[in-house]
């Protein structure tokens, strides 16, 4: 049986040493940000196994269930926050976008980020200067929270979907990444444009997406950017000129026709 974590706090940071991993299998109903201080071993998330190693860098969502198998001594840094601390901040549209792209893409929970020689270093002086912010997380909430976003943005531009871009695959997953990276920019989710990208036929595309998934593409964009935009609403800090500019809408009635229609069984506009 999977055990569930629960979190009550926006966010927690932790660090600590072991030799035996001492949880179960689990999962929680929040983000994880896992640093590999030193050490190595298998991170299993939902049974697929991943060798890790000193300087990994892992994202966990609320839906991955995951452990470790430690093989030599491990120094683990987590970084673990809530939706409530995401959309209680204030942050321009870019940054938002980039954290949404990694923690509400679940493929990409499934990697170890292995970053540039440069941008190790970088996120290596990150995560030091996140715990030594941790002394007062009161005082430094605001900080700690700009050092995730810079993470994210470092994280971004070395996904495994931007590094290929010259090499583009029809594999399902990479095809989830495009959808997830350009949900803002509608121009770029129609078909005709999607599939140039991956060097497909346009009236493949489609089919093959819903082979795949079970859904159609037209109704997974929808559904997925309903979801970022309702957590914008409910987070009280998004007017719905900015959310419909922000998403490439037209005005502020498209966004609230959008949200009447999915609440009414998810027609597409």
């Amino acid at each position: 049986m999977i055990k569930r974590y629960v979190q009550f706090q926006p966010i927690v940071i932790s660090e600590f040493e072991v030799s035996k991993w001492q949880h179960p299998l689990h999962r929680h109903n929040h983000y994880e940000l896992i640093y590999i201080k030193n050490g190595s071993g298998q991170h299993i998330i939902s049974e697929i196994s991943i060798a890790y190693k000193k300087g990994n860098l892992f994202l966990i969502g609320p839906d991955d269930d995951h452990r470790f198998e430690i093989e030599e001594k491990t120094h683990f840094i987590y970084i673990k926050f809530t939706d409530i601390f995401i959309h209680q901040k204030e942050v321009s549209p870019t940054g938002m976008q980039y954290l949404e792209y990694l923690i509400k893409s679940r493929e990409t929970h499934f990697l170890d980020f292995n970053f540039t020689a440069n941008d190790q270093l970088i996120v290596e002086n990150i995560i030091a200067l996140v715990l030594s912010l941790n002394a007062n997380m009161l005082q430094n909430e605001a900080l700690i929270w700009t050092q995730i976003l810079v993470l994210s943005d470092i994280m971004q531009r070395n996904m495994p979907e931007i590094k290929n871009s010259v090499q583009h695959s029809k594999d399902i997953q990479a095809i989830f990444c495009y959808l997830h990276k350009y949900i803002y920019q509608p121009k770029n989710l129609k078909a005709n444009v999607m599939a140039a990208h991956f060097n497909l036929s346009e009236d493949y595309i489609g089919p093959y997406f819903k082979r795949n998934t079970g859904i159609t593409l037209r109704q997974y964009i929808h559904d997925y950017r309903h979801n970022l935009i309702q957590q914008r609403i409910e987070s009280g800090r998004f007017g719905l000129k900015q959310i419909a500019s922000e998403f490439g809408l037209v005005d502020e009635s498209h966004v609230s026709k959008l949200m009447r229609e999915s609440t009414k069984g998810g027609k597409m506009y």
